[in-house]
Order: structure tokens, then sequence, then C-alpha cells
């Protein structure tokens, strides 16, 4: 099981990624992860590619459907060659609201459309390696043309992984069908990616007449850790409202499915839809916080990690954004308990 870092959004974000990157590698992360929120995902990614040499880079998600899988397939290319082989794509679909009225891009089909959106990138790939013609016609995404002028030619790692992350089955399913890899959402417990995820991929990888385990888990963990009793309440609080966010959320009711905690959910969201935030994670129970989170001392983070995961999730980060000079004790700490 690999541990890797998350990079966070706030702070000077692209002005500190070089520091952060190499700090991160010297560390001994296995990966840099980015998201797309606030900021862009692929950008600090170029920069931290000049800063490092062994660590892998992906981004966690970037949202695919507000790009076209041309525009995808130019970035990433030019980023595993930066990188010489060690950049890993991570795609999301997002949801409907955000696509059509933050992005203002075409929204249908979602699982459908990103299988799609994956082969096209294939395709587009393979015509810049082989500097050949680009013949794909989809559904939804016709790719045709490719001169010499706008090709990139080949690099020496062509073979891009392709990760995507999704909470329900379907994507599951698609990341076993076609996917080097799936991203299971923080908000997960051990029960869930046990019942729900890794039966889907297998039905997937079937299907296809692949091996499942051709496909690589990745996850980020919520984290109580701390040093006295007083910061760990407030670290379990703020866990607890976070989980409680997810848990009102419809498309994630999967996760307490697991658990029989369906109406916990129910009433998350009617909570949510009159705005009652300060109230909703009262019904975040101990027992719940325990499935939905590790509590252990920075020292023990890597031992409970590995009992949590180990075995089923082949590469995790920490629910908590790497800055280097902040909490660098427990950095070493962490990275130090799970060598």
């Amino acid at each position: 099981m690999k541990l890797d870092a998350a990079l966070g959004t706030e702070g000077k974000y692209l002005k500190e990624i070089d520091q952060t990157a190499s700090a991160a590698e010297d560390l001994g992360f296995a990966g840099l992860w980015t998201s797309e929120t606030k900021h862009d995902g692929f950008l600090p990614l170029a920069i931290a590619a000049n800063e490092t040499s062994t660590m892998e880079l992906g981004t966690s998600v970037a949202i695919a459907f507000s790009r076209s899988p041309m525009e995808t397939a130019q970035t990433t290319w030019d980023l595993q060659d930066l990188s010489e082989g060690r950049f890993l794509l991570g795609l999301g679909t997002q949801v409907k609201a955000h696509i059509t009225r933050r992005f203002s891009m075409p929204w249908d089909r979602p699982a459908s459309r990103l299988r799609e959106y994956i082969l096209a990138l294939r395709a587009i790939w393979e015509s810049f390696q082989t500097e050949g013609p680009l013949k794909f016609e989809g559904e939804f995404f016709g790719h045709t043309l490719m001169t010499p002028f706008f090709n990139p030619g080949p690099i020496e790692h062509p073979e891009i992984p392709v990760y995507i992350a999704g909470v329900n089955t379907r994507l599951a399913r698609l990341a076993g069908e076609i996917c080097d890899g799936f991203h299971v959402h923080p908000f997960h417990s051990p029960e869930y990616v046990r019942q729900t995820v890794k039966p889907a991929i297998a039905e997937g990888a079937d299907e296809a007449g692949r091996d499942p385990g051709q496909v690589v888990l990745a996850t980020s963990a919520f984290v109580v850790s701390a040093e006295s009793e007083k910061d760990a309440r407030e670290q379990r609080e703020s866990v607890r409202a976070q989980i409680s966010f997810y848990a009102s959320t419809p498309t994630y009711r999967t996760v307490l499915e697991a658990h029989g905690w369906e109406d916990v959910g129910e009433k998350l969201g009617t909570m949510a839809r009159e705005k009652k935030w300060r109230e909703m994670p009262a019904l975040i129970s101990d027992e719940m916080l325990a499935a939905f989170a590790v509590e252990a001392a920075p020292d023990e983070i890597g031992p409970a990690l590995k009992a949590r995961y180990e075995g089923f999730i082949d590469r995790v980060a920490l629910y908590l954004p790497f800055v280097p000079g902040e909490r660098d004790a427990f950095w070493q700490t962490v990275m130090e308990s799970t060598r």
C-alpha cells in the first residue's frame, strides 16, 4: 500500500508548489494528487514534474466534461512527457448542476459519456504516438482530423494510466471494464468498498475479460490524530461535520446503505435542504465516525492505515493537505510510522 500526499487548494497554491512537491518527495510520499475545485488540477503538476524525479503525479480528479477529449489529451501528453512517465490521469464526471450551470457544458448519460471520453483519449494518444490518422467516431465525441502541424508526436512513455472516480456501481463497473484505477470517494468505509466497489469492478472486468486486480484502488482517508484530547475533540467535530455534509447528498446514499444507515442520510438530506448545517453533525454518531474515519496517534497512523486498508486499497492519502512548514513534525512522524 502506497502513501500519497494531497495538494491543498488554499494559500499560494501555484506559487509554492515547487517547494511542496520537492518536500513531499523528500519525505518519501509515493505520489502527489491535485484536486480541481478552486483551481485547475493540471497546472501544479507541470511545475511539480520539474521539481521531482521519482514521485508519481496525478489528478484526483480533473473534471472530464468541462473539457473536450482533445484538450485533455494534449495537456496530459505534455505532462506525461515532462514527468518522464510519472503522470496519472484521474477523471471525474462532477454532477449535472455544475456541468450545465457552472461550466455551461452538456450533460447526459454520464457513465456512457465518460466511457466514450476515455476511448477517445486513447485514440488521440495513439495518433500522437504513431503520427498516423485520427479516426474516432462515437455517439458523443468525434475526432477525425489530425495533421502534422497539430500533432505533438511520439514520447518515450506513451501509456498514460487512466483512473476514474465514483461512488455508485455504474462507474465502478466502468473502471473494471476499461480503466487502470479507481478513486474511492473520501466518504467511504471498508465495508462499503468490499460490498459495493470491489464487486462492481470485478463485474466490469469480467465482462471485458480482464483481471480485476489490474485496477488500482486509491482513496483518501479522514483522520483524527492529535497529541492532546482537546485537539482530538476539535478534529472529531470537524470530521463529523464533513461526513454529515457528504452523507446528506443522495448520490452518496450507497455508502450508508452498506451499514443500514439510510434513514440518517434521508434526515441529513432534509436538514441540508433547510440549511440546518450546524445541526447536521449531531446525527453522525461515534459509531459512524469510527466507520468513516481513522483515529490514531501520529506515530500509529501507519499501522492503523495498514490494518484498515491493506489487501484491498492500493494507495491512500490523508484527507489533509500537505503543506511544508505546517505540521512538519506530524508529517515526519506519519511517514516514519508507515515504514
